[in-house]
């Protein structure tokens, strides 16, 4: 089932936010990513167990049921592509990728791509503001915009920083290109965390299509807004489109009296009323 928020799918932003600079700030994202390294993202949901059973075949190439099934020889070039090759041969290869002490480097992932079939939903993926572990996005402490973010993106951060939050400790741009898909997955157990993280996802371009997915009735919710805020311990997804599309991602803590707002605005209801 979907959980929602407050008996919403979907929390809608596009009537509550100054989105006028978004035309501005998509011409700027398209610049911009064409002169900043990008890296990928996602590739291990299957292993990680976050995707509904129904569509867990849709991961095709898992790179953690790779690195488990690495050959001696393998694992000695995986450990020679790494960021610190000499400390990566005594590494476990299992220690590698998101949630794990140490990050895929980009020719890692493109040997896993290029050799072992791996798929990375997410290959033009940038990070505004960097964040390790997923349990810590919330949080600013000795967190900042990068140098390049700084340096390509200023509306985009300008636009950031006027967001409603009391802080902010994740920003970053989450592209597909053409053909591809985002697999289907959540971000957290519903049942260990009762309470809906916070975030705004925003897209410039207005062209990417995220929707959530109900397992119990084998169907897709779209949301079709270039603002909005959704409890990603729901699954979701992205719609595969013969172009490339990207949204932005900010985590944090709202402020109070925005979340009240919100609250007033959306009293929570059974879906059965919508």
């Amino acid at each position: 089932m979907i959980h929602g928020i407050w008996g919403q799918p979907f929390i809608d932003l596009e009537q509550l936010l100054d989105l006028s600079e978004l035309d501005a700030i998509h011409e700027e994202v398209c610049l911009g990513l064409a002169q900043v390294p990008v890296a990928y993202t996602g590739g291990s949901h299957r292993s990680m167990g976050i995707m509904p059973p129904s569509l867990a075949a849709e991961a095709l190439g898992d790179y953690g049921s790779v690195l488990r099934q690495l050959s001696r020889e393998d694992r000695a070039v995986f450990a020679s592509l790494a960021d610190d090759p000499i400390a990566a041969r005594d590494q476990d290869t299992l220690d590698f990728g998101e949630e794990r002490p140490r990050a895929l480097s980009r020719r890692q992932q493109l040997w896993l791509e290029y050799r072992h079939g791996v798929y990375f939903p997410w290959k033009v993926y940038f990070e505004m503001i960097p964040n390790h572990y997923w349990d810590e996005k919330a949080s600013a402490e000795g967190k900042s915009f990068t140098r390049e973010a700084r340096t390509f993106f200023p509306k985009t951060i300008a636009f950031v920083r006027g967001l409603p939050f009391t802080q902010i400790g994740r920003c970053n741009v989450m592209g597909l290109r053409a053909l591809d898909y985002g697999t289907v997955h959540l971000d957290g157990d519903p049942a260990k965390k009762p309470e809906v993280d916070h975030f705004i996802t925003f897209c410039p371009g207005g062209n990417k299509r995220l929707f959530l997915w109900d397992e119990e009735r084998q169907e897709r919710l779209f949301i079709d807004r270039r603002a909005y805020w959704f409890n990603d311990s729901d699954y979701h997804g992205v719609e595969s489109a013969p172009y490339f599309r990207y949204s932005i991602r900010v985590d944090g803590v709202f402020q109070p009296e925005f979340l009240r707002s919100l609250e007033a605005r959306y009293p929570e209801r059974p879906r059965g009323d919508e």
